[in-house]
């Protein structure tokens, strides 16, 4: 594999599992040198087996909703690994629930992780990028429910409709330094969090037994299965690379074609 990202800088949020795992083991099979952060000490592992691999990796546990974490995190990444050049904004949460028995600290929570979380990384991401003259990348997670509202979850789709918004903003002011702003869409992959929505919203859509709610939702996608960490990284690393240097403020859909638009 070309090594498009050697001695690149990357950090990537939500990087103990799922998606942002895989993110992570892309990059550092590129060459890059990864700091993969996440709520949780799991994430030492994922560091841990990276560097297993041969890559210079780095782990940090924080809450992407506050700045006084999120600013010691890139200042740790500039100390240990360089100042960044890529940061993956990944890090999210999701609860299913009916209307009358959504709670406000539920909409307060997955707002802040899903939205702010994104704004704060992004905004430390890029001043330490422009002082340091990179002409780097942010990355952001979106998800197909910002493309469409699902039942159940007006919070989160609420949440990655503002992933879109914020991206677009910061693409229109930062395109003329260099830095490029840009999310993706993932659709229905095999990680954990698709695993509690299908059991979450297997009770509430018609008592489902585990597995099988996936399985109808699978069976709607045109390409026929549900989508791996593997297939979201391709396209974030191609984000990242020089290939996509003048591509911003775009937000693809990465789902088997369950949207195309």
């Amino acid at each position: 594999m070309t090594l498009r990202f050697q001695d690149k800088v990357v950090v990537v949020t939500g990087g103990s599992r799922g998606i942002g795992k895989s993110i992570a083991e892309r990059f550092a099979r590129e060459g890059a040198r990864i700091c993969v952060a996440a709520n949780e000490p799991l994430v030492h592992e994922t560091a841990q087996a990276l560097r297993d691999a041969g890559a210079q990796a780095i782990s940090v546990v924080l809450d992407v909703t506050d700045k006084v974490q999120v600013k010691a995190m890139y200042e740790q990444v500039a100390r240990e690994l360089g100042e960044v050049d890529v940061s993956v904004q990944n890090a999210g949460v999701i609860t299913v629930a009916r209307l009358e028995d959504l709670t406000e600290a539920e909409w307060d929570k997955v707002m802040a992780v899903n939205t702010k979380g994104v704004f704060l990384c992004c905004q430390e991401a890029a001043v330490r990028m422009r002082a340091a003259g990179k002409k780097g990348r942010l990355i952001n997670t979106a998800s197909g429910q910002a493309r469409q509202g699902f039942i159940f979850t007006p919070h989160y789709a609420a949440s990655k409709f503002g992933v879109v918004g914020i991206t677009q903003s910061l693409a229109k002011e930062l395109a003329k330094t260099g830095i490029t702003v840009n999310a993706f869409c993932p659709g229905i992959i095999t990680t954990d969090m698709w695993a509690y929505n299908d059991a979450a919203w297997g009770k509430l859509l018609g008592d489902y037994q585990p597995g099988e709610l996936m399985a109808e939702w699978v069976d709607a996608i045109p390409m026929g299965r549900a989508g791996t960490g593997e297939d979201v990284a391709g396209l974030v690393s191609f984000f990242a690379s020089d290939d996509a240097a003048y591509i911003t403020g775009q937000t693809v859909n990465v789902d088997g074609g369950m949207f195309m638009s």
